[in-house]
């Protein structure tokens, strides 16, 4: 069976345009440069999962016409990667049943400090309803479909990208361990993080990305969360090497 993602957002964490800004960037009329934040919906083997519920989970849902999740993995447990999982109980409303959530217990621990009230033992009516499934960096399955983490650092905290099939999908990382670049091999498609040329201290540069992508070898090569500090997309896409090009929002991959 085939593999589809689709690029639900790939901005980074404050969006692209950002908030009060009117580089040419945040002003450009291509749809292709208007940015949600970084998630992806992923169809495989018969399973759907999200990738990351961010602040915009909900516009995202609504705009991709998504009705249904086996399950929400998520990468780490900053805001712009689950600040929209309060929107969840919607699922839960539609089908009656908690949301299968799976992270590492760190993620947890943040999420039980973030969102209390969704797991306090007398909830408060309407609450979103999760079953939270602990994971690390060894594959698992879901439904009997198999899914493999791909272990980063993001600065100093430990983040998970996923594999599906052919296509690995790996956001806010600046470094990869050397032995994980077994579980990416043979890919059609990689996708890899990026916000501004240069230095940046939790994630890959433009250039970094580039080196790491052409490391991996897949077939193509997509970089998301960007930033308005990249240029627009139509020049980024003609500056990048052969096979390897920015995603936008409402791209898939197949």
């Amino acid at each position: 069976m085939t593999t589809k993602l689709t690029f639900l957002g790939t901005g980074t964490s404050q969006g692209v345009p950002m908030i009060g800004c009117g580089c040419e960037v945040c002003r450009s009329v291509d749809p292709r440069d208007k940015r949600l934040r970084a998630s992806v919906l992923v169809e495989h083997e018969g399973l759907t999962v999200l990738v990351d519920a961010g602040p915009d989970f909900r516009q995202q849902m609504l705009r991709a016409e998504v009705s249904h999740v086996d399950a929400i993995l998520l990468t780490h447990n900053h805001k712009d990667h689950t600040g929209g999982l309060d929107d969840i109980r919607a699922f839960n409303y539609l089908e009656k049943k908690a949301s299968q959530i799976y992270c590492e217990k760190y993620v947890e621990d943040s999420l039980r400090m973030e969102y209390s009230y969704a797991f306090a033992e007398k909830k408060y009516p309407g609450a979103p309803e999760w079953d939270v499934h602990i994971i690390d960096d060894k594959p698992f399955c879901i439904k009997g479909v198999e899914i493999t983490p791909i272990r980063g650092r993001h600065y100093k905290l430990p983040v998970l990208g996923f594999r599906f099939g052919k296509i690995a999908y790996c956001t806010d990382m600046n470094h990869i361990p050397e032995e994980e670049f077994e579980k990416l091999k043979g890919l059609d498609h990689f996708i890899i993080n990026t916000v501004r040329y240069g230095h940046h201290i939790s994630h890959f540069a433009l250039e970094e990305a580039v080196d790491v992508a052409q490391k991996v070898g897949a077939r193509h090569s997509w970089l998301t969360h960007l930033s308005h500090q990249l240029p627009l997309h139509s020049k980024l896409s003609a500056e990048l090497p052969a096979g390897i090009l920015p995603a936008y929002d409402g791209l898939v991959l197949e």
